[in-house]
């Protein structure tokens, strides 16, 4: 299942994607969930985020190739930071360039979508509490990032969180491939295989320190192959099995 938030007739709403058409259901996937008689063709519709979480956790470093270009060491343990919901926008939104920033980099990351309330969860039962999947860029002001020595203000920036365009539920989440185009160039290239923290450790060792709620999105972190974006460029994050998560770049 292929699950979206979308518009359509002034009214927000769930649905699922079924082929070119979303079909629309009553409640959230977080609760009751019945699907109704409406579809709609997908061009009449436009796709939104996916969720709308209460937070958004981000793992740092996930990748051993990822850290090694950055010349950083290889984790003991998940490096955890938080970007805010105000980050977050959806299929198509713009990203906007910060004026106060000469750098900002797209960062391709498979998303975790929280079910069900979630916290001191074993690694054996976190996918209990797991709903499914979605296309997650990191967008990130790297010289900020380098400039403060951690990572909030360079995270954080308004649009900085593009997800989606769905919530695919049947993947395997340790074994989908993850890429980056920039201008319909492939920029990253990697498998979620090679992991450092599976899903179910990063999920477990998450709910050790908060508690996540339903909605609630998990970025998972990114490979090699991160880079720079400019004004006018378009930015794609494809996954396997979700589809592609495209947006362009801008300055106000």
């Amino acid at each position: 299942m292929k699950i979206v938030r979308f518009k359509a007739s002034g009214r927000t709403r769930y649905g699922v994607l079924e082929g070119t058409r979303v079909v629309e259901y009553s409640g959230t996937p977080f609760g009751t969930f019945k699907r109704g008689r409406k579809k709609f063709p997908l061009k009449q519709v436009v796709l939104l985020a996916p969720v709308v979480p209460s937070k958004i956790v981000a793992v740092g470093l996930n990748y051993r190739d990822h850290a090694q270009e950055l010349n950083a060491p290889i984790p003991k343990e998940p490096i955890l930071f938080l970007k805010p919901p105000t980050a977050l926008i959806g299929p198509d939104d713009p990203i906007v360039y910060p004026a106060i920033s000469e750098r900002v980099d797209y960062e391709a990351e498979l998303g975790i979508v929280i079910k069900k309330r979630c916290r001191h969860v074993p690694p054996e039962r976190a996918r209990e509490y797991v709903l499914g999947y979605t296309c997650v860029n990191d967008v990130t002001a790297r010289d900020l990032q380098r400039k403060d020595g951690q990572w909030t203000r360079a995270k954080s920036f308004d649009t900085f969180c593009p997800a989606g365009p769905c919530i695919a539920t049947d993947i395997d989440p340790n074994g989908v491939d993850v890429e980056a185009y920039l201008n319909e160039e492939r920029k990253q290239a990697s498998n979620t295989k090679y992991f450092i923290f599976p899903l179910e450790d990063v999920v477990a060792r998450i709910s050790q320190v908060m508690t996540l709620l339903p909605g609630d999105l998990i970025a998972t972190g990114t490979p090699s192959g991160i880079g720079p974006m400019q004004p006018g460029d378009k930015i794609e994050v494809r996954i396997e099995g979700i589809g592609s998560l495209k947006n362009s770049v801008v300055r106000l």
